[in-house]
């Protein structure tokens, strides 16, 4: 079929004879099951050769002369054509020298079988190794009780015009601050989205934009002398972004799209979010079009120009008249050749940078390239477009600069043209370009790097915590403390920390609290998702994430993001840590340390790659993503000790490089290996490496995933719960019609590879349950289902969900069981899950951080009892109109 696929399609492959001397190639082959692995013997009469006989693996010998075929062994080991078969589709065979019999493996032996027929011959085989492993690469993160939250991540910072203040957005609203060290403070009382500050050219004013789900989105400015006074400049319906102002400071050019496809859209990306580039009058009315934006972002302005200058990846820098004419394309810039997949013809090209921007005074630009900043020189030339490569800048072909040490993003020119300004995490940089020359004049000798000046931008805001003691009683605790199961027990809460725990509680212990009688009930720690992609809105940010509240009120208290391509989820993560949204606890490795992003050159680099993460994202944990060569991958786990990083990776369909990542000491793997069954020796190493392995089997390497078994067997357009949790558009996509194909439950591989994982946790070792943001609640579930059909019992699947899952990203000493001085993370079943896994789905209630909501609704039970407001991604059905009566 020419490339490996998921849910593949037979046959995968056929066998085909080459002549050498004509050049040509005959296929020789046609069995729907596939043929590979040909294995020809000495004498030239045999080849032997696998294919599938529904849904296991066979060998089957052709007599060359006649071309007769024969079974020889049936079945064998499961073959991996549909993974991309590293390591072959089989296992290497080969004939006996007299060519009477075949050597071959299968069932963790091997054997000789011969070709004439006949029973194998097992040939006694028999290793003791001892294997070096790589130290264990273990950390544990503690969670803070605080009143207070400080924001992780700040967003669009702007400089005001004589370089004294910041405007930027954090926790979703406009904060200015006074440099070096004046206290944050807002700007507005609004409670929903503000975005994208830009300072008047006077430095006047401040305007913005804001979302939210009822109005939609607007642009307004503030005032910032005397009494402040705002006002909405925009009166159209749209979502605005990208706002700047003209030279004269009498016009706001910004980019406007649909509110409505906005409104419902449900992923990073929406429908139409930016389709013109438009202007409205600084004092407010109406606005007018300029052109269709066609994939150009960004305008701004230089000096001594009214020309309109915008961005895109087809065409570079290029600047447009007010009336969208005379297009003229300035400049390109490229950066690094980065290490690439092995898969992608874009390997081989210099990465394009996401943003170019032109200096308002000099004839130099910025340029954004894989979350590194550089200067260019434009060069006055005419005709064709210069591309300026800066993959070294010091022999770029015009003079070129590369500014940033660790990386960056949001980077602005302040107003005078000589400063450049970034964030990264909570922290805003300023490149000073005179200092940076000069520095470098005076240190010819030391060749020491310039380094920019750095400011942290703490903003911080009261949280929302729970306040208040409550006991929950008479219900079936499952502690998650060894196998310990207390029938009729006592959980005692006190804000949001678990204070005692028991059959009985003692009276003067429980004196004040609040009691919940949970007879009949289930209690489990909180579920952690170690692996939930939760593709939030990007760029302007919504006021509730329907993914958030999904997870929530399916039971998971906890996930962990491996790779969100870009830092929006850090922003979304302040707001649930300040409880200002619905959802679990949010961490992330921040956008992967990916082959399409990084060529690491060094040890040296691969720190301060990392530095990025361990300083500024504090994200904990990275997502190695096939970052280079085995060389390479080393440099990063040596940089993620240092830092105190715990670095998972790629399965990749490549159970070699998942052995060398695993012996190297990397503590995860996302995705299953693709060969199965595996036996003792593997299991035990894997085991004792102590990596978490997330299986994520709903997208299973090695078979039809294993979502398909149940959208065909479950009724999920049917499911109350999971239509108020999911926006309509994101349901019937996945539900309405299947474009993944049918398949026989036989031809489902879930259960074989539930096998390697119950061997896995029982043999010690750590897994965790990873949903890959398939399908969002309800999903997690399928995802546990699928991984106890291998024979794990009830309880170690429910581990593998709680402490085991906990553990896996270092957070067990905190969450994952339900034990005195953890925090107060727990799920209300109506059914007992040790009875019947599926019972996992009976989530009636779950509690975060000591606030108890309704599962199927988030209506607050605890402390507060209050009905949770109407989500944004909820669509009535249309009743009551003209049209034909059914």
């Amino acid at each position: 079929t020419g490339s490996w696929q998921y849910n593949a399609k037979f046959p995968q492959y056929q066998l085909a004879k080459y002549d050498r001397e004509t050049g040509k190639s005959k296929t020789m082959t046609s069995r729907y099951g596939s043929a590979f692995s040909p294995t020809l013997s000495s004498n030239g009469k045999w080849l032997v050769y696998g294919t599938r006989w529904n849904d296991k693996t066979g060998l089957i010998a052709r007599e060359l002369k006649t071309g007769s075929e024969k079974w020889l062994a049936y079945p064998i080991q499961k073959d991996d054509q549909e993974s991309q078969a590293t390591l072959g589709v089989l296992p290497a065979m080969t004939f006996t020298p007299d060519s009477q019999n075949l050597l071959t493996s299968y069932g963790g032996k091997i054997y000789s079988i011969p070709i004439d027929g006949g029973d194998a011959k097992n040939i006694a085989f028999n290793v003791n190794e001892d294997i070096e492993l790589g130290p264990r690469l273990k950390f544990n993160y503690p969670i803070e009780d605080k009143d207070y939250v400080t924001a992780n991540h700040i967003r669009n910072p702007k400089l005001s015009p004589n370089g004294r203040m910041v405007a930027y957005s954090a926790f979703h609203r406009i904060y200015i601050k006074e440099l070096p060290n004046g206290e944050p403070k807002r700007l507005t009382n609004f409670d929903y989205t503000e975005e994208m500050p830009i300072w008047s050219p006077d430095g006047k004013e401040i305007a913005f934009v804001t979302w939210n789900h009822q109005d939609g989105g607007a642009i307004y400015k503030i005032t910032l002398e005397g009494k402040k006074k705002l006002v909405k400049l925009t009166d159209e319906e749209g979502i605005y972004s990208y706002p700047t102002y003209n030279n004269n400071g009498d016009r706001i050019v910004f980019i406007k799209g649909s509110k409505q496809e906005y409104k419902d859209g449900y992923g990073p990306r929406s429908f139409r979010s930016s389709d013109a580039l438009m202007w409205v009058s600084n004092k407010g009315g109406k606005i007018n079009h300029i052109t269709l934006c066609e994939g150009r972002s960004n305008p701004h302005f230089i000096k001594n120009s009214d020309r309109i200058h915008l961005y895109s990846n087809s065409k570079g820098l290029t600047s447009i008249r007010w009336d969208g004419t005379d297009e003229k394309e300035i400049i390109k810039v490229t950066g690094i050749t980065t290490y690439g997949a092995g898969w992608s013809p874009e390997a081989s090209k210099p990465s394009t940078a996401s943003m170019v921007i032109k200096s308002p005074v000099t004839d130099q630009a910025l340029a954004i390239i894989n979350n590194d900043i550089y200067t260019v020189t434009i060069p006055y030339k005419g005709g064709e477009t210069v591309t300026i490569n800066v993959a070294d800048a010091s022999k770029a072909a015009f003079p070129s600069n590369k500014l940033t040490l660790v990386g960056g993003e949001f980077a602005s020119w302040g107003n005078d043209g000589n400063n450049i300004y970034w964030s990264l995490g909570n922290s805003l940089f300023n490149h000073n370009i005179s200092n940076a020359k000069a520095y470098k004049k005076d240190d010819k000798e030391k060749k020491k790097e310039y380094k920019p000046s750095e400011i942290q931008i703490k903003t911080t805001i009261k949280k929302n915590s729970a306040i208040g003691k409550v006991l929950i009683k008479n219900g079936r605790i499952i502690t998650m403390k060894g196998k310990e199961v207390i029938e009729n027990g006592e959980i005692l809460i006190e804000n949001n920390r678990i204070i005692d725990v028991g059959d009985s509680i003692s009276d003067n212990d429980k004196q004040g609290a609040k009691i919940i009688d949970l007879n009949g009930k289930t209690i489990l720690p909180g579920f952690v998702d170690t692996h939930a992609h939760v593709r939030v809105a990007w760029g302007i940010h919504k006021n509730q994430i329907w993914a958030f509240a999904a997870n929530l009120g399916y039971g998971v208290t906890t996930i962990r993001d491996p790779q969100t391509g870009t830092t929006d989820i850090l922003s979304y993560g302040d707001m649930v840590d300040a409880g200002l949204m619905y959802g679990p606890r949010i961490y992330s490795t921040g956008p992967g340390v990916g082959y399409w992003a990084y060529n690491i050159k060094s040890l040296d680099q691969a720190k301060s790659v990392l530095k990025q993460y361990s300083k500024y994202y504090n994200t904990k944990t990275i997502k190695m993503y096939r970052t280079g060569n085995r060389k390479h991958r080393q440099w990063i786990i040596m940089a993620a000790k240092e830092q105190k990083l715990m670095p998972t990776t790629e399965g990749a369909l490549n159970i070699k490089l998942n052995m060398n990542q695993m012996l190297d000491g990397y503590p995860g793997q996302e995705h299953n290996i693709p060969i199965y069954p595996v036996y003792k020796d593997f299991v035990e190493l894997t085991a004792k490496s102590k990596m978490a392995y997330t299986p994520t089997l709903l997208v299973s390497y090695g078979g039809p995933w294993a979502e398909n078994y149940y959208y065909a067997t479950e009724d999920v357009q049917g499911d109350k719960k999971l239509n108020f949790y999911t926006p309509k558009g994101e349901l019937d996509q996945k539900s309405r019609r299947r474009n993944d194909g049918w398949f026989m439950d036989e031809e489902y591989v879930f259960e074989e590879q539930g096998v390697f994982i119950k061997d896995l946790v029982e043999a010690g070792g750590i897994v965790g349950v990873g949903s890959h943001g398939q399908l969002q609640g309800l999903g997690y579930h399928w995802e546990l289902w699928s991984m106890q059909a291998g024979g794990m019992s009830e309880h170690d699947a429910l581990r593998v969900a709680t402490i085991l899952g906990a553990e896996a990203i270092g957070l067990e000493n905190d969450l994952g069981s339900i034990e005195k001085g953890k925090l107060a993370d727990l799920v209300i079943l109506g059914k007992n899950p040790l009875d019947n896994i599926r019972n996992s789905n009976t989530v009636e209630m779950v509690m975060i951080n000591g606030r108890l909501y309704n599962a199927d609704n988030l209506d607050e039970i605890y402390p507060i009892p209050k009905k949770a407001p109407e989500f944004n991604w909820q669509q009535p059905k249309p009743l009551n109109l003209p049209g034909i009566k059914e």
